[in-house]
């Protein structure tokens, strides 16, 4: 476990989610731990940026990312054998495909890696780096461990690199080993980047008091505007998660008022809006957000909203979108089976969403993946294996309400009546307005339950 007392001090840690398309999300983002570890042109440090762990959202862009691609490629065009800045054009490209969510750069990316691995092969560590974001961003996270794990042998003072394998381990279940990375580059380079990795890895422990501490922490210690708005962002989505949704929009709100343009925001102002009952709002800021950057996340948060309206046309044009973006993301090497069996356990074909699940089942045992297929499995009515691993999700104490109204209703349908009870108010205690579709059946169903007593 995060040792609170150690030299980086983890009052100030973290975590932080969105439970339907977040690994997309963090997929898009999962660039940027390469990309925090180089050094930009004429500049001894690296770029402010920070990484928001898996489920969450967006992270912090670089300044003039098509910029900085730019001026890496004319600086190749006239020095093609410098392997440090391949591998930075490898990064950027990562960073890039998030920006415009774009995974057809994610080819580039790695032939722009490989192509610094060839002209560096020993102690290429900022490649190695890039690698290991390269595969997160793919979901290919067991790659992106050995390429972590490469990089920390090469340099075990690569602070970045501990980031990298703290996300890939954190995607693949391996709890303990997510935690000692985390702590081992707040140990090293204790920052924002650092400090939001933690809050979420206490998030998923159940820690959010000291999940919020952490995102202050981190607050305290941004260098600018951009980083700031980041940190805003993600109090927002930490207070939004924990039901406080009146606070959650006043820091996304402070987020927008430091960085007009940072989009992660202005989707979860939509939410927040949305969950106040501010309609007309919320889905004028959710077209907005979804035309400036089509993020998985806003756009199945949209049309769920839309569902919930009542206008199931305008909806199914929001999953259409979705579909075409997974199917743009499986040609360009993402492996999103996760994603692709969440949508289709609840918009598409249970039984579909049962084999896509219980594939990524066996490539890793995170709690997100447990959930996800103990969903599946009861949505295809069979509930009996459905409650495992819906057991299994909850085995690190976090609070999600999603999570624990998933479980709920699996217990309603085996006539677990108590169990149910207890999951389904918790789920509502936690989060009265976790999602336009679910929430108000949990009410229902806890109501029900409440008058069979």
């Amino acid at each position: 476990m995060l040792d609170p007392t150690a030299s980086s001090d983890l009052t100030r840690e973290t975590p932080m989610r969105r439970l339907a398309l977040i690994v997309t999300a963090t997929a898009l983002c999962a660039g940027l731990t390469g990309f925090a570890a180089l050094r930009s042109s004429g500049d001894s440090s690296p770029p402010a940026t920070a990484f928001r762990g898996p489920p969450a959202g967006a992270t912090r862009t670089p300044p003039g990312m098509d910029g900085v691609v730019d001026k890496l490629q004319r600086s190749l065009r006239a020095q093609p054998s410098d392997a440090s800045s391949w591998a930075q054009l490898g990064s950027a490209y990562v960073e890039q495909a998030r920006l415009h969510v774009d995974p057809t750069l994610y080819p580039k990316s790695e032939a722009a890696l490989r192509r610094s691995l060839r002209l560096q092969p020993r102690h290429n560590t900022q490649a190695l780096i890039g690698m290991a974001g390269l595969a997160n961003a793919r979901h290919q996270f067991a790659q992106a461990r050995t390429w972590a794990r490469t990089a920390v042998t090469d340099d075990p003072y690569a602070w970045a690199a501990y980031g990298a394998l703290n996300d890939a381990l954190t995607q693949l279940g391996d709890d303990r080993g997510a935690q000692d990375a985390v702590q081992r580059m707040l140990d090293l380079h204790p920052s924002t980047a650092s400090f939001t990795r933690a809050s979420y890895t206490l998030e998923l422990h159940g820690r959010t008091t000291e999940a919020a501490q952490a995102l202050r922490r981190a607050l305290a210690d941004a260098s600018n505007p951009a980083d700031e708005a980041f940190c805003q962002h993600y109090l927002g989505e930490l207070a939004f998660n924990t039901g406080a949704t009146a606070q959650a929009l006043r820091h996304y709100r402070a987020a927008l008022a430091l960085d007009p343009t940072y989009t992660p925001s202005l989707a979860g102002a939509a939410r927040a809006e949305a969950a106040l009952g501010r309609t007309g709002p919320a889905i004028r800021d959710y077209r907005t957000a979804i035309d400036r950057v089509p993020q998985p996340q806003y756009v199945l948060e949209f049309g769920e909203l839309l569902d919930s309206l009542g206008r199931s046309g305008e909806a199914r044009e929001q999953y259409t979108v979705l579909e075409a973006e997974q199917r743009l993301f499986a040609a360009n090497g993402v492996v999103d089976d996760l994603n692709l069996g969440q949508y289709q356990a609840d918009h598409g074909d249970p039984a579909i969403a049962v084999t896509l699940l219980t594939a990524e089942w066996h490539r890793r045992h995170s709690v997100l993946v447990a959930d996800a297929l103990g969903w599946a499995l009861h949505r295809a009515g069979r509930d009996a294996e459905a409650l495992p691993p819906a057991r299994q999700a909850g085995r690190l104490g976090w609070r999600d309400a999603l999570l624990r109204y998933h479980r709920g209703v699996i217990e309603q349908a085996l006539g677990d009546r108590r169990a149910a009870r207890t999951d389904l108010a918790g789920a509502l205690a936690a989060n009265p307005a976790f999602s336009p579709l679910h929430a108000p059946d949990a009410r229902a169903r806890l109501a029900a339950l409440q008058g069979q007593q």
